[in-house]
């Protein structure tokens, strides 16, 4: 399986993708092509961090129960031939962007594959490669859920790109407590998060595909081989980065109090569908979820 190529587009410049981005949301909204979802966000403190809690609309839960009781014939792949009108553009000759066609944030954009890679697979140099273009367009949070555990949605392989979530101009909530950025080269924990995980920093931002990609394949093998990762089959993870930092989280389990958490969760921002998952989240704090979900933090820590 493929994502047909087109030859006759020419590879995306980071001053086009936002642009690009702008304009292939105001036409796909025009067709009905891109159906965002529905939701009441709020900002719930907990930690030092300023979590944004987004409470899906009742409607938007009727129709997705709907979508998800009704059998398919065969697996379906929405990456193989995606909607002319979802296509942002070419990053690389490997990897094609395609706005997620459910978004909760806004001109959130997927970075996929064209020939067909299991979501588990390692990332690759060509994966950062095109990643690190889009981040020189958006200046904002990428992030990867490796496999159905950690939150994905799909088998085939793509990374994910949102703008800043903010507060303040913070790119995720999570970066409060990650400011200043960690140094470039060692391998670091943030204690008040509780759980496992590692992060690093990538030094300085260059605006070039190949040495920013570089720099990012290398943060994630020091985070794979400091959380012991580096052995295939790999166990499910989220990955996280911006142009700064990059941060790895192991995954225990999928779900909590019916509370799903993909890599989403760990940048501070939480879906919950009911208004009894929202109470549940406000009565253990958000950081509290996330500890359920991951493995605990190595004795020891720092």
């Amino acid at each position: 399986m493929s994502t047909t190529p087109a030859p006759h587009r020419p590879l995306l410049r980071p001053e086009d993708l936002w642009p690009r981005m702008v304009s292939t949301t105001r036409n796909a909204l025009a067709t009905g092509a891109l159906q965002p979802i529905a939701t009441d966000c709020r900002t719930l403190e907990h930690q030092g961090i300023p979590f944004q809690v987004r409470l899906l609309g009742r409607a938007h839960l009727k129709d997705d129960r709907a979508k998800r009781e009704k059998p398919r014939a065969a697996p379906f792949n929405p990456f193989e031939n995606p909607e002319p009108d979802m296509v942002v553009g070419d990053p690389s000759p490997t990897h094609v962007c395609l706005l997620n066609k459910f978004n909760v944030v806004e001109h959130h954009l997927l970075i996929v594959t064209r020939v067909f890679e299991e979501q588990e697979s390692l990332l690759t140099a060509a994966d950062f490669e095109a990643l690190a273009l889009c981040m020189s367009g958006l200046d904002g949070l990428a992030f990867y859920n490796s496999g159905e555990m950690a939150g994905a949605s799909q088998r085939h392989k793509h990374l994910q790109l949102i703008p800043p979530l903010g507060p303040e101009g913070l790119r995720a909530p999570v970066e409060k407590l990650l400011s200043p950025p960690p140094a470039r080269g060692p391998v670091t924990t943030v204690p008040p998060l509780g759980f496992l995980h590692a992060v690093t920093g990538l030094g300085v931002w260059e605006d070039s595909p190949e040495k920013d990609g570089a720099r990012m394949l290398a943060a994630y093998q020091s985070l794979m081989a400091a959380l012991g990762m580096g052995q295939l089959p790999l166990p499910p993870y989220n990955l996280l980065a911006t142009r700064d930092w990059m941060l790895l989280v192991p995954r225990a389990c999928a779900e909590t109090h019916g509370i799903n958490v993909n890599a989403m969760g760990f940048a501070g921002s939480l879906l919950v569908k009911t208004p009894e998952q929202l109470q549940k989240l406000q009565e253990l704090g958000p950081l509290e979820i996330l500890r359920q979900v991951t493995r605990p933090a190595a004795p020891g820590t720092p």
